[in-house]
Order: structure tokens, then sequence, then C-alpha cells
């Protein structure tokens, strides 16, 4: 009976020590668009390219633009009120101008941004405390990616739920421009 009693405090440490592991591996876990964001950013800087867009796949009005800066990527899409206009512009390779397009004369409630510092993915969390934090604006909502549910009035679980989802369609989103500088040689 004795030996019972101090298992328990044990087993109660145990349970805790492995619920804060995975807790912080899953918080730790690399996003999605890790990769594509990565591959992209690479394939940018080796075509000596500062700007791409795309048709995003399965849709003939929405299309992808991204901007590339040294230690950041600005990716942006939208579904166009003029689609004919921007495949013109794809056509032509005026990659810049149907970023321009797409952050000004494009469908504003379907338009999402996404600010991707390192590039490296679209991270719930900064690397480093009080470092800067990768944002996704979706219409008119904005969210920051600073770990700072609290302050945002969410649970953490809506918190991680949100970057889930911005995460997954960013990743989409780089796909489509990783596929069209493959393309185009």
């Amino acid at each position: 009976m004795r030996a019972m009693k101090s298992l328990t405090p044990t087993t109660t440490i145990l349970t805790v020590a492995f619920a804060t592991v995975f807790t912080v591996g899953a918080a730790a876990q690399e996003p999605i668009s890790a990769a594509p964001a990565k591959e992209l950013s690479q394939l940018l800087a080796s075509k000596k390219l500062e700007s791409i867009a795309a048709r995003m796949p399965d849709s003939r009005e929405e299309f992808v633009g991204a901007l590339a800066f040294p230690g950041q990527l600005m990716v942006v899409w939208a579904k166009s009120n003029a689609p004919e206009y921007v495949q013109e512009k794809l056509i032509r390779k005026e990659y810049r101008e149907v970023y321009i397009d797409l952050n000004s004369a494009s469908v504003v409630t379907s338009r999402h941004f996404v600010t991707d510092l390192g590039p490296d993915g679209l991270r719930a969390k900064p690397g480093q405390k009080l470092g800067p934090a990768d944002s996704h604006d979706a219409g008119a909502k904005s969210m920051r990616f600073d770990g700072s549910w609290k302050e945002d009035k969410m649970s953490e679980a809506d918190y991680m739920k949100a970057h889930a989802e911005a995460d997954a369609a960013y990743a989409k989103a780089v796909q489509a421009l990783i596929d069209e500088i493959k393309k185009a040689g």
C-alpha cells in the first residue's frame, strides 16, 4: 500500500512532463508552408527575379503574386474583377504588375496577403521572443502570428486553428508560384 502512494506523485509528474513535451513539440512543429516558401525564395534568387505571379490552380478568376526582398517574402492572392486582363499580364511575364493589381484592383473579400519574414513559412510564433512576426490578412481581417492570442482575445486553440488554415492556404499559393517558375524555365 505504501508503494502505491509514492507512485502517484511520480505518475502525476511524468504525465505533466509528457504533456508539456508534446505540447511544446506541436507548437514548434514546422509549418506546412516552410518547405515551399524556402524553395520559392531560392528559385527567385537563382533566377534573379524579385517578383513572380501565377493563376491559382483550379480557378479561372483567382491569381497569386509575390515580391521577394532580402529576408522577406510578400505574397498576395485574390480573385480578379478582370481575369482576362491579368492573364494577359501573366503571358507577358509582367509579374510585378500582377502583384500590384492583386493588392489594389481585386475582389477585397477574396484577398489574402502574407508577410513571411525569413522567408521560412508562416510561423505560429516568431523564432525569438519579441522578434518580428509573420502575418496574414484575409479580406478586412488581419492576424499577426506573434503568439499573443490572449491580446487578440482568442483562445490558444482558436489561434492555432487560424494559423493552420492560413498556413495551408499560403502553402497552396506558394506552390502555384513555384510551378509557374518551373514552367517558365
